[in-house]
């Protein structure tokens, strides 16, 4: 039977992926991972075991922190700078189109790699798919050069070949706009009051980041309130 692993943030991209990864192959068939990066706060982490909880599946923790360590973007522990509390498209209108203060160095190919390895550990005889949320609006102005199709198309391509052609990349999002991702899991009944988009920690969203913005506009244009605001998560 084919398997699935989803790289799972415990935000609406990901967990979208889990819902989908589960209506493909059942619940039984899927796990979920998540990642240690050195991220300021571990809010993510909780709603990815969260989300698993829910779905009844296995869910693994993989530490990247070492690597991350020698960055200074602004997600990071470490870092010296701010996070910035404005949408995408102000920051790529402000300062062009490119890399934005929130990319963290190679994350997804880090995270896509570490997931194929685990893969071939967990399942070493099986068609392996690696589910990644990647989405258009991420990828929009070359934000976030690992979001973009061609990026995933990319690795899928050395994952299939460094795995024996055993594992893939599948990325059902990379085309679809943030709302269109949604109206995906809100047909498949995807538990988005588990889920965390927030870059800042608290008990509650800022509301005003990058992501934060963009994950109500997606909620307000499927004409519904986001269901973790209206539970203060």
């Amino acid at each position: 039977m084919k398997k699935a692993i989803v790289m799972s943030s415990g935000g609406v991209d990901s967990t979208t992926c889990v819902g989908i990864a589960v209506d493909r192959f059942g619940a039984e068939n899927v796990v979920t991972v998540s990642f240690k990066y050195g991220q300021k706060h571990d809010k993510e982490l909780v709603c990815a075991q969260k989300v698993a909880d829910y779905y009844k599946v296995a869910h693994y923790v993989l530490d990247l922190t070492n690597i991350m360590q020698y960055s200074n973007c602004s997600l990071l522990k470490q870092s010296t700078e701010e996070i910035k509390h404005k949408s995408y498209a102000e920051q790529i209108a402000e300062d062009g189109e490119g890399m934005v203060s929130t990319y963290v160095p190679f994350r997804n190919g880090l995270m896509l790699s570490s997931a194929a390895a685990l893969a071939m550990s967990l399942f070493p005889k099986e068609d392996v798919s690696l589910y990644i949320g990647a989405h258009a609006d991420d990828a929009a102005g070359n934000a976030y050069a690992d979001c973009s199709q061609a990026f995933t198309d990319a690795m899928s391509t050395a994952i299939n070949i460094g795995t024996y052609k055993n594992v893939h990349v599948e990325a059902p999002l990379v085309n679809m706009n943030k709302a269109t991702v949604v109206a995906t899991g809100i047909k498949l009944g995807v538990p988005y009051e588990l889920t965390w988009s927030c870059y800042e920690g608290g008990d509650v969203p800022c509301g005003t980041c990058g992501t934060c913005i963009d994950r109500a506009a997606a909620f307000a244009a499927n004409g519904i309130e986001d269901p973790a605001q209206t539970k203060g998560e």
